[in-house]
């Protein structure tokens, strides 16, 4: 089974770390991963992690980095419906920097081996209290990024009724028909800044469901308060 994971990174360096950590730590045995971060050159700290972890050779996992100009980042879904109209894999997670893969995607193969379903997503995420900027968990990599673990007693378990944005989980030959959002303009419309990401609702909506639960686990999430969407941040204030 081929997975394709599709992830953004805009200033959030630190949780990007590890996000691709997780999959360093804790690579696939039962299927392989595209592991795909839309991102762009002008974010140092982002492309210095892409570097470090493009470097390693990991069993069924397969880097690619995507660059965006700036415009075409700052809106989610252009990202994502490329990736999309363009994916060779059985599934595709559309996903967010801050969840982390902490021995997960075993689970997710044997729950998608079969699947009927055409959008699933994880029932439960363990996720931590809110997290800001200078946050010992995000501290720790303010010299740069390194293989990284969490503390799986930082986090709690969070029960989700939808799938949510960083939580969509389609099948691949659904996402090459339909791509994501494609055909509503607002959201094929680059932006100046990044704008709020509401698109995953109209995307549940096209596809005519909330999404099918299925038990995951070993997925985490960082809580942040600082969003990215936003902007709030600076370069001394990345997440």
């Amino acid at each position: 089974m081929d997975l394709q994971i599709v992830s953004h990174c805009w200033n959030y360096s630190r949780m990007l770390t590890y996000q691709l950590s997780s999959l360093v730590l804790r690579p696939p045995t039962e299927l392989s991963v595209t592991m795909t971060v839309f991102h762009n050159e002008e974010d140092r700290r982002t492309c210095e992690v892409l570097k470090f972890f493009g470097a390693m050779e990991i069993p069924r996992v397969r880097w690619n980095w995507w660059n965006l100009d700036q415009p075409r980042l700052f809106r989610r879904a252009i990202g994502r419906n490329l990736a999309a109209l363009e994916n060779q894999a059985d599934w595709v997670w559309f996903t967010d920097c801050d969840q982390i893969f902490r021995g997960c995607l075993d689970p997710l193969a044997r729950q998608l081996q079969d699947c009927e379903a055409i959008l699933v997503y994880p029932r439960e995420v363990g996720c931590s209290d809110y997290q800001e900027s200078d946050s010992p968990i995000l501290k720790r990599l303010d010299e740069g990024p390194e293989v990284i673990d969490i503390n799986v007693a930082d986090f709690r378990p969070v029960r989700h009724e939808k799938a949510i944005g960083a939580l969509q989980i389609v099948r691949g030959d659904v996402a090459r028909r339909m791509g994501y959002c494609k055909d509503i303009p607002k959201f094929m419309k680059p932006q100046p800044r990044w704008k709020r990401t509401f698109e995953d609702v109209a995307f549940r909506k096209s596809l005519g469901t909330q999404g099918v639960p299925i038990d995951v686990p070993g997925l985490f999430r960082i809580e942040h308060r600082r969003k990215g969407r936003r902007l709030w941040f600076r370069a001394t204030k990345r997440l």
